[in-house]
């Protein structure tokens, strides 16, 4: 029997999820609960039926009326037909398949088939992982992963369980152990104002990858208000405030500092 997982969407043509231009797969079901989520409708593992419409509506118009399907159903067949079909644009651009989420890692069976699909049609393949995951797993993925996009997001234990609701030590111990076999990743920090992006959660940030010698590109995410979009679109619960989008300057010293110690560093995807 063929494998099937769960999606909420598969965008093409994207620039921002790896190297050249890729297909992304976006998995359903995320272990972490953060304040800030980019894809709040990503979170519980199922598919299920959301309202549209605005919270502040007044009244129940037709559209608050609406209600959105969030997550699908698919095989392994399925999702490769969709894939394939840019084949020409990943061998232009160097670019490839990016499966993210939500959290990749909570559908291993399913990643692991495409994963394998990916490799027999000889397309690249990263991850975007939050890192919270077992390492069994990790060890199970490796050699079909070209590239493993590893959040980190705070250092602070206390903290971290906070605003994520999990605590940090196997998403810290997941990426050593990547990093000690040579895995190439590339670490993304989400710049939530006041929260990961402090001089001290940096700071901190820094020198816990300074020991991973295979760990020297590290990517900056500018905070993106499209979770505070969607939560009031899907009326959702949302915990955090309206962030603002850090300014240029603001952002240009939190380069500076990483490229202080060493990292290669881009900001944006």
């Amino acid at each position: 029997m063929s494998a099937s997982g769960i999606i909420f969407d598969l965008r093409k043509y994207c620039i921002h999820d790896g190297p050249g231009i890729r297909t992304t797969v976006f998995f359903k079901g995320c272990p972490l609960d953060c304040w800030w989520c980019h894809n709040p409708e990503s979170r519980h593992s199922l598919p299920e039926a959301m309202p549209v419409g605005s919270q502040a509506s007044n009244r129940a118009s037709d559209q608050d009326r609406r209600a959105a399907t969030i997550g699908c159903v698919v095989s392994v067949e399925h999702v490769m037909a969709q894939i394939v079909q840019d084949e020409i644009f990943y061998d232009q651009s160097g670019g490839g398949v990016t499966f993210s989420g939500g959290e990749p890692m909570m559908q291993i069976d399913f990643l692991m088939a495409l994963l394998a699909a990916c490799r027999n049609c000889g397309l690249r393949t990263a991850i975007d992982t939050c890192g919270y995951a077992l390492e069994e797993d990790f060890d199970r993925v490796y050699n079909l992963v070209d590239l493993f996009l590893f959040d980190l997001k705070i250092m602070d234990p206390a903290l971290h369980l906070e605003f994520t609701g999990v605590t940090n030590e196997l998403i810290h111990s997941n990426l050593a152990m990547l990093a000690s076999r040579g895995g190439n990743v590339t670490v993304r920090v989400p710049m939530i104002p006041d929260i990961t992006d402090t001089r001290e959660n940096l700071e901190a940030i820094c020198s816990f990858l300074e020991p991973l010698a295979n760990v020297r590109r590290v990517g900056l995410l500018p905070y993106n208000k499209l979770g505070e979009d969607k939560s009031l679109r899907y009326q959702l619960p949302r915990r955090g405030r309206r962030w603002e989008t850090q300014s240029p300057e603001e952002i240009s010293w939190r380069k500076g500092l990483f490229e202080s110690h060493g990292f290669s560093v881009t900001v944006g995807g």
